[in-house]
């Protein structure tokens, strides 16, 4: 029971070792007895000196050792995941030592063991199974045939996060490689005279030596099929190390890569979707040197194939990667087909999940990086991807760099920014997206396509306006999708209130005026029921009001459409929106002062009375905009013919606009005593005899005395 003597034991026991050396050989048996129970041990120590005892035994007799080595096995094994990190260490020597110098056939029963090792926590631990597993590599009896069992071992240290252990991973390798070169050397002889180092390499990476690079590609059909598996297991961990191990071992096999393609790419579509970013990282790498050493006409051959059923984001991914490790010149016969692929609809308009697209964008940034000026053949291919990528809604972020693509698009074909990109394929862009437009809902991709080719082209735009108008016309009609029509009619309205900028940017628009305010804005101004009804009219007003604030539908032009627009302008002066009802109101006035005098009588009562009612709006701009007109009102009555038939009109508004000189607000106050003022010309004694009979009624009579002082000083001028 006593721990110590225990321990003083089996120190004796490692004393007689050292001193018999191969004298010892016939007591074998009973040592290894004495070891199995003393492996077991519950003193942590006792096992540390049984583990030396073990390795020492081994060194002493080699010759007879084979013979007792397995029943040790099991022992150490059980002891290989003791809490303390220095037994674990030295049962790892140990069993090094056991296998190296008893019977190989046991390797099979700790490769797992010593594999979880490399997961250890403690640096020491990992150390010790890397240099066991590189000594067996190098001296064990039959290592040729455990080669695809301890490399993937060995290759595992190289991404060690310790430096030391990566650098003993590494010089036991370069050791092993040699060594194999040497003892293969008939077998290699053609490829060491001959070989030729590739022009194309992974940057940053030291391409291993030959020997080192055969022995991965011999034993790669073996080694691929338990690392894929390893690639979805259920522990991160797992998969991280598996991922890094797949990374090495592709940088060695080279072109050797060719013949596992299917199994590789199975197995980085699932990798990508990974939610260890280290796992996806890694995968990535690997594609990449798929890319640098796989021919792009059996790669793209395998790859392309999963765009034709339902790409993911992961299969983009691995695409954008192998094209990124591609070199230019081996790439550049297979750019068409890598263009038409990506601007398939069933790629590019796919999905609105942004984390595709963002991968999307990366595949064409890598084609632009690779290929460089050669991507001018795909130049409208990739335009349509970009477009469809920046039509999708995402953050601000994922736009920025979807132009700064564009840009370098632009850059390679020496194009001075992407405007001109949008110069070269404007009109091809707007028939690509207009295909379907006899179709199109609110839910259609090309909707929001139309919306950035129109928005993000500038000045562009104004060079297309025959495919841009046709579109518009086509999908404005009043039996359209109304959710559709609203977006467009946005579209519409930002590109006019900068219109010198985008649709006017060659001084064309006005030619299509008369189809725009016709076709496009009059049948959607008709009033129909619903609250998208409504926001479409509210969006063809605001378009109209665009139209003449900036000084594109002229007095001339207003002439042509008066008749048919003046009666739609008065009916939106009774809207739910504000910004509606201000609109118009102002719309009517600029109709006012251009052909307001060839107004009939009919006209100027319709047009007053719903003005008139616009002076009780909640709004104190739809007021002030609403007396501003009425002014206006007065003036092309002065010098129409009808005037002598509208006195009773004339009475009537004088008696509504003096009660409006007691409205709360002053400004509307001043406002209707300009508009008093203005309208004192017609018939000014009328108007006297109107003030007089109210003027004790007011609050605020002081407007009522400025009024008829105005009218007595504009007699007496007379």
């Amino acid at each position: 029971p006593s721990e110590e003597l225990r321990l003083g034991l089996v120190q004796l026991l490692g004393l007689l070792l050292q001193r018999c050396g191969a004298a010892a050989a016939p007591y074998l048996g009973d040592i290894a007895r004495v070891l199995q129970a003393t492996l077991l041990d519950h003193y942590a120590e006792v096992r540390r000196e049984s583990c030396r005892c073990a390795e020492a035994c081994a060194r002493a007799v080699p010759e007879h050792f084979h013979m007792q080595s397995e029943s040790l096995i099991k022992p150490l094994m059980q002891t290989i995941s003791h809490q303390h990190y220095r037994v674990r260490v030295d049962v790892i020597q140990a069993t090094g030592a056991v296998i190296q110098f008893g019977n190989g056939k046991s390797v099979d029963d700790v490769l797992s063991h010593l594999a979880q090792r490399l997961f250890d926590e403690i640096p020491k631990v990992r150390h010790a199974v890397t240099t066991v597993i590189g000594e067996w590599l190098l001296h064990l009896r039959d290592r040729y045939s455990y080669f695809h069992k301890l490399i993937p071992l060995l290759l595992g240290s190289f991404t060690d996060e310790i430096p030391e252990n990566a650098k003993l991973a590494w010089t036991y390798w370069e050791k092993i490689g040699l060594q194999w070169e040497k003892e293969n050397e008939e077998d290699l002889k053609d490829k060491m005279d001959f070989s030729v180092s590739p022009s194309h390499y992974p940057k940053g990476e030291t391409r291993p030596g030959l020997g080192c690079r055969e022995l991965v590609s011999r034993n790669l059909s073996k080694i691929l099929p338990g690392l894929c598996h390893d690639m979805t297991d259920w522990l991160g961990s797992t998969r991280i190390k598996a991922s890094q191990l797949l990374y090495t071992l592709l940088l060695h096999a080279e072109d050797h890569i060719t013949q596992h393609m299917e199994l590789l790419l199975r197995t980085l579509y699932q990798a990508c979707s990974d939610e260890e970013s280290e796992v996806v990282k890694n995968s990535v790498k690997a594609a990449e040197v798929i890319g640098t050493f796989v021919s792009p006409k059996v790669s793209l051959k395998l790859i392309t194939p999963a765009f034709e059923q339902t790409p993911k984001a992961s299969c983009v991914m691995v695409l954008a990667a192998v094209i990124r490790g591609s070199p230019k010149e081996i790439l550049q016969p297979h750019v068409t087909q890598l263009g038409n692929t990506l601007s398939q609809a069933g790629v590019c308009q796919r999905s609105e999940e942004v984390f595709y697209m963002e991968q999307l964008l990366y595949c064409v940034q890598a084609l632009i990086e690779v290929c460089q000026e050669d991507c001018k053949e795909i130049s409208l291919q990739l335009m349509k991807v970009l477009v469809a990528i920046m039509a999708i809604p995402s953050s601000q972020d994922l736009k920025e760099k979807v132009e700064k693509t564009m840009s370098s698009l632009a850059a390679v074909q020496q194009l001075e920014s992407f405007h001109c990109l949008y110069k070269q394929h404007i009109i091809q862009l707007l028939e690509w997206v207009s295909v379907s437009c006899e179709g199109w809902s609110c839910y259609s991709p090309e909707v929001l396509q139309f919306e950035v080719i129109a928005a993000h082209s500038g000045p562009v735009i104004g060079e297309a306006l025959d495919d841009f108008i046709l579109i518009l016309k086509t999908c404005l009609q009043p039996n359209r999708d109304p959710q559709m029509r609203l977006k467009l009619f946005t579209v519409l309205s930002q590109l006019l209130q900068k219109a010198s900028e985008t649709i006017n940017s060659q001084g064309l628009f006005p030619i299509y005026l008369e189809t725009v305010i016709k076709d496009i804005l009059a049948p959607n101004l008709q009033w129909h029921a619903g609250r998208t009804a409504a926001a479409i009219r509210a969006t063809a007003v605001l378009c109209l009001w665009a139209l003449i604030h900036c000084e594109m539908l002229s007095p001339k032009e207003i002439l042509k459409v008066k008749d048919e627009l003046m009666p739609q302008i008065i009916a939106s002066l009774d809207e739910d929106s504000k910004i509606t009802r201000l609109m118009a109101c102002r719309i009517v006035d600029i109709f006012l002062k251009v052909c307001g005098r060839q107004f009939d009588a009919d006209k100027f009562k319709n047009t007053y009375t719903e003005v008139l009612k616009r002076l009780d709006d909640a709004s104190c701009d739809v007021r002030l905009a609403a007396a501003h007109t009425l002014a206006d009102w007065f003036k092309c009555l002065k010098d129409s013919d009808v005037k002598s038939s509208m006195e009773g009109h004339v009475e009537f508004l004088y008696q509504e606009l003096l009660v409006h000189l007691d409205d709360p607000d002053e400004n509307l106050q001043k406002a209707v005593l300009e508009v008093l003022k203005e309208g004192s010309i017609l018939y000014p004694d009328l108007l006297v005899r109107e003030i007089e009979g109210v003027v004790h009624k007011h609050q605020t009579p002081v407007y009522c005395n400025q009024l008829l002082h105005h009218i007595q000083s504009a007699k007496e001028s007379a």
